[in-house]
């Protein structure tokens, strides 16, 4: 029967947008009774969004037919982003979209600790203090108690501390060290109030020749100790093998670039063993364990239904199943066993639903609301088969709303009832659960116990339909949702969020005063509801002034926004400051920034953060440069340069040409350029002519990947995966007296104070005697880097290699960013 195995939506990534419900067809129903019978887990750990191993994960998922979960420790919080401007927070919800997204393919699930991605780590020992180890500990037994795998797979190697990523032995460290204390009462008890203890049978760790050096080394290793698992299945009525789905699912980390191509044929992936039961089959991860429904207390009688379903599926009819269905689903009921009851029975659900064609949805009229406001609901229900159905009653979260009006389903009629729903009058607005409270520098703050670990956002605003079915009443739940067609896109699903009644932003993150002089300083105030009439002020330390003291404003429309202009004086000292936009409607104060996400590729996404911006009294020269910037992958830089006073020109690839650059003194690239904009392999001679001529050029950095051309520097430079992680490492100056230094700002040891996450990256490692090398750092215990800032004369001009992470520190107001990138312009003057 193995050939009708089908993953369960994997036909995302034939669709175009995320966001569309489920609709299986009959091959994906016969896979989900398949699982159904299928009573075992494994728990994939690591510790960034894209780590997982979506081969090993598809395989478990669809060719085992196991429970399979990834446990991700972080959010991938610390990344670099292709695809827009968001790092940091914003960046770590791309992420967990991603993983979500990547899951529905691969159909495993996704769970969360509470780490933070503080940025690259080179030891596990400065990875664990940062995060805090026994929170991140207590989060992954929570983990394993709640999941209750039998099989734990670590995807790094706990023995081998500054091979790799500290996050990435950090992970497999704390999972070696949970499989011995998640059984142990003694152990985080107060867990055991939401769940239970837990013993795994085993644990793995999943090797490759990544780990060993090369694949020649791989090849040549004694493999006796290591389990070999065949995952190259193919799954026939699908038409793809299971390195295709895994290629679809690692595609969907767009963020990072990870776009994967799949293979066919033969492969296998290894794990070692690392304790817990010896398998006596290798190939079988679950050997000696009972994945059958004989593992539960009165599961046999619900094994036997069941397989009788699947061995008598019928393809064109799989609404004949139906009857033995509900038998089954009663017998669930009355289990013992909690955990197994409340998976299967939600399993089970979703197959019922889908042999019958029963679709319920609720759609709300509005996308955004505000509390205490009522909203229009549109609840649909359609049965698609011959069964006889009844809708009893629906159920509402919140307000727990219950309507009784018993409705006959008839085959192929839709039903439509149309309810209004009053919204709590309380201060729960959508977010990221996790952003909520203020967190560390190492880990996010959920009080909660029983949502630490969830994977996405808390949604609450939910619609129960009770359909009636052969005499029983099944619950089935739906988050409300918005709707709308688009001309292009068609149906698009949008999530419903709950929003302030205002909320305001800055047009600029950081503005710098470089004198004494008033700025303008913008306040966008937005409408979460209609007629919103209130006033806005900023909110700053002594020492500093603004004019007006407040702002009125009325706003007729949600959605609509005006702006506030104020003028703000500095201080006369040099200071770094905060302001906070505050707006008051009906005696409420809001001080929110509504942030929107929109790819397509990932679910809408809404955050909430400070509606603040940070001030810089700062001493800080600049001349009067004309810079064209070159976008690469994504980044702020350029909004910096001109709060800096720069004039700024943002120059696509195609235009760039001897005659447009005639009139500029400086050109930029934008970070990872030389990876991700392919025309500039074709422009490069126009811009080293550019310098040659006299001008100066900037190159900001780039990875050790696929570079568009050899040729990135007029001399030989080798970009190495150096970086320096410790934001705080001293930094030594090889050339104090190199103007770079010097002019038109003296730089100090100050300047590299209070820098964020990092130094830089992929810093040089070879170069040209042409080059000199301005600034020396290292981590501790290691080398002096040297490659941090590279400046070379090339004919009348200067060109700049660097790769200090100035789009991460101008955005957060690092002072002494702003000050050496100034300088670094002012070069060639």
């Amino acid at each position: 029967m193995k050939q009708f195995l089908l993953l369960s939506l994997l036909f995302l990534s034939i669709k175009t947008w995320a966001q569309q419900p489920v609709k299986p067809n009959a091959v994906e129903l016969f896979h989900q009774i398949q699982k159904l019978n299928f009573l075992g887990s494994v728990l994939y750990v690591a510790a960034h969004p894209d780590d997982e191993n979506t081969r090993l994960i598809a395989y478990f998922a669809n060719d085992v037919k196991a429970r399979t979960g990834y446990l991700s420790l972080t959010r991938g919080d610390g990344g670099q982003n292709l695809i827009g401007t968001e790092l940091r927070e914003l960046l770590g919800v791309i992420r967990t979209q991603e993983l979500i997204e990547a899951r529905k393919i691969d159909n495993g699930e996704q769970f969360f600790s509470r780490a933070n991605d503080f940025g690259f780590s080179k030891n596990p020992e400065e990875t664990l203090q940062i995060w805090d180890k026994e929170q991140v500990l207590s989060d992954v037994i929570w983990a394993i108690r709640k999941f209750q795998p039998d099989v734990i797979i670590n995807r790094f190697d706990h023995r081998s501390p500054g091979t790799t990523h500290g996050h990435h032995t950090a992970s497999a460290m704390l999972s070696f060290e949970a499989f011995d204390k998640v059984n142990d009462a003694t152990v985080f008890p107060n867990q055991l109030q939401y769940t239970t203890t837990w013993q795994p049978k085993r644990l793995f760790f999943n090797t490759s020749w990544w780990f060993y050096g090369s694949k020649e080394k791989f090849e040549a290793a004694d493999k006796s100790n290591l389990s070999g698992l065949q995952i190259g299945t193919y799954y026939q009525s699908l038409g793809k093998s299971n390195q295709e789905i895994a290629a679809l699912s690692r595609s969907r980390h767009q963020s990072q670039g990870f776009g994967s191509t799949g293979t066919r044929g033969e492969e296998e992936e290894y794990l070692e063993f690392l304790k817990g039961e010896t398998p006596k089959n290798k190939s079988n991860v679950f050997d000696g364990i009972d994945t059958t429904w004989n593992r539960v207390k009165d599961g046999k009688a619900i094994g036997d239904l069941l397989f009788n379903v699947e061995k008598n599926f019928d393809f064109k009819n799989p609404s004949s199943s139906v009857n033995e269905l509900i038998k089954a689903y009663n017998l669930i009921q009355n289990l013992e066993d909690n955990h197994w009851k409340n998976i299967k029975s939600e399993e089970l659900k979703k197959v019922i639903a889908g042999c019958l064609g029963l679709y319920l949805e609720a759609s709300s009229d509005l996308q955004e609301a505000t509390p205490g406001s009522t909203i229009k609901v549109k609840l649909e229900a359609i049965n698609r088969s011959n069964a006889t159905i009844n809708w009893n009653a629906i159920a509402t979260v919140p307000n727990s709303m219950n309507i009784q009006s018993i409705t006959p389903l008839d085959n192929n009629k839709s039903v439509v009832k149309n309810i209004e729903l009053q919204l709590p009058n309380t201060e729960e607005f959508t977010n990221a659960y996790w952003l909520n409270q203020k967190g560390t520098v190492g880990m996010y703050t959920v009080s909660d116990q029983q949502n630490i670990g969830k994977p996405d956002v808390i949604r609450n605003v939910k619609v129960t339909f009770l359909i009636e079915i052969n005499g029983t009443t099944i619950p089935f739940e739906r988050k409300v949702i918005y709707k709308y067609n688009d001309d292009v896109k068609g149906e698009v699903y949008q999530p419903l969020d709950i929003v302030p009644a205002v909320t305001s932003s800055f047009t600029e993150k950081v503005y710098i005063f470089n004198n004494d002089r008033d700025k303008v300083i913008t306040v966008t105030v937005k409408a979460g509801k209609d007629n919103c009439t209130g006033n806005v002020k900023l909110d700053l330390p002594e020492g500093w002034k603004v004019a007006p003291t407040e702002i009125p404003f009325s706003i007729d429309k949600k959605g609509q926004e005006v702006l506030a202009v104020f003028n703000v004086s500095p201080s006369k000292e040099v200071s770094e400051i905060n302001i906070k936009s505050i707006v008051t409607v009906d005696g409420q104060t809001f001080d929110q920034n509504k942030i929107d996400i929109n790819y397509p590729h990932i679910y809408k996404q809404m955050v909430l953060k400070p509606a603040e911006a940070k001030a810089i009294r700062l001493k800080i020269k600049t001349k009067n440069e004309k810079i064209a910037y070159i976008m690469g992958a994504g980044d702020e830089v350029p909004k910096s340069l001109t709060q800096m006073g720069y004039e700024v020109e943002i120059m696509k690839p195609e235009e760039i040409s001897s005659e447009r650059l005639q009139n500029v003194d400086v050109v930029m690239t934008g970070i990872r350029a030389y990876n991700t904009v392919n025309a500039l392999a074709f422009k490069q001679k126009i811009l080293l002519n550019f310098v040659k001529n006299g001008k100066t050029m900037i190159v900001q950095y780039n990875t050790t990947d696929d570079l568009v051309t050899k040729d990135i520097a007029p001399y030989p430079l080798k970009i190495s995966r150096d970086r320096v992680t410790e934001e705080n490492a001293e930094v030594r100056f090889l050339v104090p007296n190199h103007r770079i230094l010097n002019y038109p700002n003296k730089i100090t040891e100050e300047d590299f104070k209070g820098w964020k996450q990092e130094q830089g990256l992929y810093f040089p490692n070879e170069w040209d005697a042409a080059f000199t090398p301005i600034l020396s750092s290292n981590d501790k215990g290691e080398k002096p880097k040297n490659g941090a800032l590279l400046v070379a004369q090339y004919g009348k001009g200067t060109y700049v290699y660097t790769g200090l992470s100035f789009f991460r520190e101008l955005p957060e107001g690092v002072s002494g960013a702003f000050r050496l990138l100034a300088n670094i312009i002012a070069i060639g003057k």
